[in-house]
């Protein structure tokens, strides 16, 4: 029988390769894979062709032939990516990409197979491919069995080469033009040549160039998988290969528009995928996930659980659906995502969602109660912050205009001027965020709005017993009333209970308590409260 699935390598066999920085990144085209009777040699150089040397610095007078070898790289590099491009028409992609600097490949293209043993290449893969995660099957009745794959990257570089052609011969050509042939002894650092007038010693600064008459065997200009195929009769054969890689993820970028009373705010989120793995991936089909999927740290796999859900007719460019215990946004239309570029899709534009801005007095955020620990100091924490917090607050409600998941991300916030022009009035970071819960936006400090916190009593009533009465003020240098939301961590012991305050407050949680502090315009608010802690 033939099987129809090669599984991945055993796991681990390329994580501590990825680990040690050993897969290279190299460029990479979208080509149709190729397969061959038998396996032949690595792609070659022409004969006599010539290899840049590293050089270090470039002579003045060198200036041009330098900038001239850039352009003729900037122009095959474009040459191979319309190509990439243009070979595209058999070829499915899919790509999922999650927020943790993971995507998962589907890529299925045809292979032209010979009876008997084959040789199947891709060339075109990542190089932040994790090879352990590769899984290879066909589509159809074709009774094919994989033998062997392999993962390929040992990478042509001009210090590679020179470290293949040890003791054999090579020709180099000096900045002063001089061209010198030699065996080669050592390229470390220097070039060390015999030549026919003695042992010569040339510094790698004056090399301009080198010439090599061959690619030597073992080294390959891309990474490449490779499949070593036995196939009962000849013919094309629709193959998928998928694969989990690294270098690429994604994450949410919100614009908000704050209304001139501030009680209303416009909203357009964009998601923002950032792909450095290696690859161009052509009009690819593009899922993002949103949500923290758990990686083995040690083998760096992650397994995807597939669903499938029919699609409305009149579906927007970005849908979003539940997904496991995760939540996916889909591109409605193939996206082609660049090595080294950074993409941004619209996903979601809302206008006049409802909000509030708050006045926060939080004077010791980090002061929470320890469990098993007991502060009895009568000086610990006392010392307090007096900037006021600005947050502008809403919920990610229907009746709000919203009412969907939102991935994590950074929301900057502008406000229209009365010039008509928007400024920036602050930024925060937002966790993904379930439809119907608060978004508190923090975006800066209150320039006319002061706190004080000041310990008017301390009291150690027995060996587990302390009261302490705290004095909270509140400045306000507006021409408007405004109201202060004053929290209060009770920190020193878990066991907290206010036995006395001067104003109403609210238990956030057994040990948050959040007083709401009225004040008059050009003027101040003081309120006091008394706490007991046990232990």
């Amino acid at each position: 029988m033939f099987a129809k699935t090669l599984s991945a390598f055993t796991l681990g066999a390329l994580v501590l390769a990825l680990l040690l920085g050993s897969s290279p990144v190299g460029p990479v085209s979208a080509q149709e894979a190729t397969a061959t009777p038998t396996p032949e040699a690595e792609e070659t150089l022409a004969p006599d062709e010539e290899i840049e040397a590293p050089e270090e610095a470039t002579p003045p007078d060198e200036a041009a032939d330098a900038e001239e070898a850039e352009e003729v790289e900037e122009v095959a590099a474009e040459a191979d990516e319309t190509e990439a491009l243009a070979e595209t028409a058999d070829r499915t992609l899919a790509l999922t990409v999650y927020n943790q600097d993971l995507g998962l490949v589907k890529d299925l293209r045809p292979i032209d197979l010979e009876a008997g043993l084959n040789e199947v290449r891709f060339t075109d893969v990542p190089s932040g491919i994790d090879a352990t995660s590769v899984h290879l099957s066909t589509l159809g009745p074709a009774e094919i069995a994989f033998l062997e794959q392999n993962y390929e990257y040992d990478l042509v570089s001009s210090r590679k080469l020179l470290q293949k052609y040890i003791d054999q011969t090579i020709v180099l050509t000096t900045t002063e033009g001089q061209e010198i042939t030699g065996t080669l002894l050592s390229g470390a650092d220097d070039i060390v040549l015999a030549t026919e007038d003695g042992i010569r010693v040339i510094r790698l600064d004056q090399v301009q160039q080198f010439a090599f008459p061959t690619l030597p065997e073992g080294l390959i200009t891309r990474p490449t998988l490779v499949w070593l195929v036995d196939a009962a009769t000849g013919g094309t054969v629709p193959v998928q290969v998928t694969y989990l890689t690294r270098g690429i993820t994604w994450r949410a970028n919100y614009v908000a528009m704050l209304s001139a009373d501030d009680d209303a705010v416009d909203i357009t989120g964009w998601v923002t995928v950032d792909n450095r793995s290696g690859a161009t991936y052509p009009e690819a089909k593009l899922k993002l996930v949103a949500g923290e999927v758990n990686v083995v740290q040690d083998q760096q796999i992650v397994k995807e659980v597939m669903m499938a859900r029919e699609m409305a007719a009149g579906a927007p460019a970005v849908t979003e659906r539940e997904f496991f215990e995760y939540h996916i946004y889909e591109v409605e239309r193939p996206v082609t995502v660049r090595d080294n570029q950074t993409k941004q899709i619209e996903f979601v534009q809302v206008a006049n969602v409802p909000v509030e801005k708050v006045l926060v007095y939080e004077p010791q955020p980090r002061m929470r109660p320890m469990y098993g620990a007991v502060y009895a100091d009568r000086g610990y924490g006392v010392t307090s912050d007096k900037t006021i917090q600005v947050r502008v607050e809403f919920t990610n409600s229907e009746e709000g205009g919203l009412g969907i998941p939102l991935p994590k991300g950074t929301v900057r916030v502008f406000k229209e001027d009365i010039d008509g022009g928007a400024e920036f009035v602050g930024e925060d970071s937002i966790d993904h965020t379930p439809k119907d819960e608060l978004v508190s936006l923090l975006l800066g400090e209150a320039f006319d709005v002061v706190g004080e916190r000041v310990q008017t009593a301390y009291q150690q009533r027995g060996e587990r017993e302390v009261m302490e009465t705290i004095e909270i003020t509140i400045r306000n240098h507006k021409d408007e009333d405004i109201t202060v939301h004053a929290i209060e961590h009770l920190y020193r012991a878990q066991d907290a209970e206010i036995t006395d305050s001067t104003l109403e407050y609210e238990m956030l949680d057994a040990s948050t308590a959040r007083f709401l502090v009225e004040v008059e315009a050009d003027g101040e608010a003081t309120f006091e409260y008394t706490v007991l802690y046990r232990w």
